[in-house]
């Protein structure tokens, strides 16, 4: 895809689309109107769009307002053409609930992925320091999915939004139960890590006990997400956790903090027959390595512990592993537990969360969290895996 300063006049093609976003627009507007709200999906998907694009809309006059609710196809259309190309009008919306990301037809080329970034979530110098590292590691020909630069710069601002282009890569999920699928990935998380460790990010967040456990805890219990009922049981178990989680960090020992993918499971990987494409940076943060290994791994403990022993024959080709840090795994995993109650608590005023996670805050949500933080409690006070 060539972006280019002056635009061609692709007239007709340019009426055809501003007329074919309006009809859908007016559509959907309509529809809200008279209160039918399958109606406005309806009318949205005849006229191409997806149907998780229009939680977007607001849902009445006296609807909260959330931070995407202003962008709508067409601002995310010209968004992308006022950096000098033109869409074809196909706009598909993607799996993604913390930002919007949208396939986006280009005339001139193959679609695109428009990432439109929460408001607030990050800085742009955060932004920038993830795209920063994304862009180094494809230099080196590690396989991470990094945004363009387009007219020198890879964050781009459109009518109060931030958002960035990425070329499209497909694939499929990895098979994380396959010897020489664990070794392959972890020669490249090897190689992210290695060149992860070389300078220290400035501002980004620093995954510990505080930032994914303490913190995420205090909010979910100063804003009452916790049934009246269960106040009791979940602090009681909360706080066994996080002194557990504690005394994990005690046995490890003073590890190494590097620059990681910070969300490494299956789904941000897209498999191929040339092998792996890592996506989806958002979480990179400074972390220990185990963090985007520990996401690897399922099972019994013999089962994981084979995995762990194929992902790190693979890593250690490229970059050292302190077995100490093996102490972190079910750590890390309560830490991950605690921080997605709160995520999800943080993002509920958003109409995509609660129609995406409708089990969320019900009574029997709370419940399998306490059981569940329970088990971790038990799985911390176990010996960590071995590994050599």
């Amino acid at each position: 895809m060539t972006f280019v300063g002056e635009r061609k006049p692709f007239v007709k093609q340019f009426l055809r689309r501003r007329i074919f976003l309006g009809l859908s627009r007016i559509a959907c507007v309509v529809a809200l109107y008279i209160g039918t709200a399958r109606r406005a999906l309806t009318c949205a998907l005849t006229f191409g769009h997806n149907r998780r694009m229009n939680t977007d809309l607001p849902q009445g006059a006296d609807a909260p307002q959330h931070p995407f609710a202003a962008l709508l196809p067409d601002t995310v259309i010209t968004a992308v053409e006022q950096l000098g190309s033109f869409s074809d009008g196909r706009l598909l919306a993607l799996n993604s609930y913390e930002n919007r990301v949208y396939q986006v037809g280009m005339e001139d080329g193959p679609p695109l992925i428009a990432k439109f970034y929460r408001p607030l979530r990050w800085t742009d110098d955060a932004i920038l320091e993830e795209h920063a590292f994304t862009l180094t590691l494809a230099q080196q020909e590690i396989p991470v999915v990094a945004p363009l630069e387009i007219h020198g710069a890879t964050l781009h601002h459109f009518d109060g939004f931030r958002f960035a282009l990425f070329p499209r890569r497909g694939g499929r999920a990895p098979e994380l139960q396959d010897p020489d699928t664990l070794n392959w990935l972890g020669r490249f998380l090897g190689r992210i890590h290695a060149q992860g460790a070389t300078q220290p990010y400035q501002h980004r967040l620093t995954l510990d006990i505080d930032t994914y456990g303490r913190a995420p805890v205090d909010y979910l219990w100063t804003n009452d997400f916790i049934p009246s009922d269960l106040r009791d049981a979940w602090r009681t178990i909360v706080d066994l956790a996080l002194d557990s989680i504690a005394r994990a960090y005690e046995r490890a020992g003073d590890v190494k903090l590097l620059r990681v993918h910070g969300d490494c499971h299956g789904g941000n990987v897209l498999w191929t027959d040339a092998g792996p494409h890592f996506v989806d940076f958002d979480d990179t943060c400074m972390a220990p390595a185990m963090q985007d290994l520990w996401t690897l791994l399922s099972g019994t403990r013999a089962e994981m512990t084979a995995q762990l022993d194929e992902v790190l024959s693979g890593y250690e080709d490229f970059a050292d592993f302190n077995p100490r840090e093996l102490h972190l795994t079910e750590a890390l995993r309560t830490l991950r537990l605690l921080h997605y109650s709160a995520w999800l608590a943080r993002r509920w005023n958003d109409p995509a969360f609660p129609a995406a996670f409708p089990w969320f805050n019900t009574q029997r949500y709370w419940q399998d969290r306490i059981l569940e933080l329970r088990e971790q409690v038990a799985l911390m006070d176990e010996p960590p895996l071995t590994w050599r």
